[in-house]
């Protein structure tokens, strides 16, 4: 008879993610007693920070929210005063806002993909070690996310914490030559995502089937990225200004970040919860692509997600590519704003899926209150319930560092960003 043995594993800082978290696993006689996802790193505040700010500060200073994903936060702020405001853009803006974040997906999952997770399904324990046996294939990831900045640069000015959009759209337009040089780029480019979707299809993943409920932005024309309707998978289709009738956040004491749940219970957002819902407007010749290496969708294995942030690759080259073909240089890059009181709502889906923005404007045109519920907090639950169901199905009996491996995996699989989700405002505080 096999011995049923209590194990403690604690990781005191989890490698290979941006920020800083921790992880508790404690195992009693056979049965998970305590699983606890702690993110440890200080509350930042930066709603606090927005208040009394003039609208035109606003996109600036929410870039600075992350490094890797700020022309979401950008767009999503823009986009909310755009339409409290009144605000319709040109279409060559409402084009080039989807260019400019197809370039931070791009350089977003390539850095995950190939620097973040990879490396855990190859026995790998850093980049470093995956480039020397499969150095083409970093080699490769390492140009399209040096596009992808490229990308962003182009109309954000840097591609860190750029500094090119607007309320009414950008601050200026790329040149023609510039666009031209860019499209060349893209073209090269595609074969290559082709060929990474093709190598992150081959990888042997855990077949770890899982019930859990896809939330993600819904268009009824293309697959929404920079604007779009927040839909389930169990049939929900709301605008952003109904967010907090469904959905509620709260605070867990393991955690400086609020947990968020759907109808009570926790949710996925990012790339695979996207494909699964969105899926039926992916362009024919990437559909004939999955169909060929047969992935299908909706998938319900969360480790599927790498594979899905190579398909978002592909998708937002392409996407670039075909706003490009189109450009011209506009009379103007943006149009003016005329400022109102009142509260503006927006979403957008950031690499790491759904981004909301609220904020409570006065007739000056200055920020009242924000919040902003970004999407590592709203994943947090959904990693613990991951973490749970995965480990049952691994099995309890491993040696205590292949547990530690496998909960490290399924964490670094969902690519948190822990320093985006450590802002919030609710605080407690208990003296004798």
């Amino acid at each position: 008879m096999t011995e049923r043995r209590s194990v403690a594993i604690h990781v005191p800082v989890l490698a290979r993610v941006e920020g800083e978290g921790a992880l508790d696993l404690r195992i009693e006689q056979g049965d998970i007693a305590e699983l606890r996802l702690r993110i440890f790193e200080p509350p930042r505040f930066f709603e606090k920070f927005l208040e009394g700010r003039h609208y035109t500060e606003i996109p600036d200073m929410v870039a600075r929210i992350c490094g890797i994903c700020p022309v979401a936060y950008q767009v999503t702020a823009a986009q909310a005063l755009e339409d409290l405001f009144g605000i319709e853009l040109d279409p060559w803006a409402r084009a080039m806002r989807r260019v400019f974040y197809c370039g931070e997906w791009i350089q977003s999952h390539s850095l995950h993909i190939h620097l973040l997770a990879a490396p855990d399904f190859f026995g790998c324990g850093s980049a470093i070690e995956l480039a020397r046996i499969a150095p083409d294939e970093v080699r490769r990831g390492l140009r399209i996310q040096g596009l992808g900045n490229e990308l962003m640069d182009l109309f954000g000015a840097r591609s860190v914490h750029p500094v090119g959009v607007r309320i009414g759209g950008f601050h200026g337009a790329p040149s023609l030559a510039r666009i031209r040089d860019m499209r060349d780029k893209l073209r090269t480019a595609l074969p290559e995502a082709e060929a990474l979707i093709r190598w992150a299809a081959a990888i042997p993943v855990p077949q770890d089937d899982q019930a859990f409920v896809s939330v993600a932005t819904q268009n009824s024309s293309d697959y929404a990225i920079e604007r779009g309707e927040i839909g389930t998978s169990d049939g929900l289709r709301i605008g952003a200004e109904a967010f907090d009738a469904h959905f509620a956040e709260r605070h867990e004491p393991h955690s400086t970040a609020l947990f968020s749940t759907y109808h009570g219970q926790p949710y996925l957002v990012g790339p695979l919860a996207r494909l699964n819902l969105n899926h039926a407007h992916l362009p024919d010749a990437i559909r004939v692509l999955l169909a060929d290496i047969g992935f299908v969708l909706p998938s319900r294995n969360l480790f599927h997600s790498l594979l899905a942030r190579a398909v978002e690759i592909w998708l937002a080259l392409y996407e670039a590519l075909r706003l490009l073909d189109g450009y011209r240089m506009p009379d103007s890059s943006w149009v003016p704003a005329t400022p109102r009181a009142g509260v503006a709502i927006g979403c957008t889906e950031a690499p790491r899926g759904l981004l909301w923005h609220r904020y409570e404007m006065d007739d000056a045109g200055c920020v009242v209150n924000a919040r902003i519920v970004p999407p590592t907090s709203q994943n947090q639950g959904r990693i613990e319930e991951d973490l749970r169901l995965s480990l049952l199905n691994f099995g309890l009996d491993h040696p205590d560092d292949a547990l530690r491996l496998h909960c490290e995996k399924v964490i670094r699989n969902y690519d948190p960003c822990i320093s985006c989700a450590t802002h919030f405002l609710r605080m407690n505080v208990a003296r004798t």
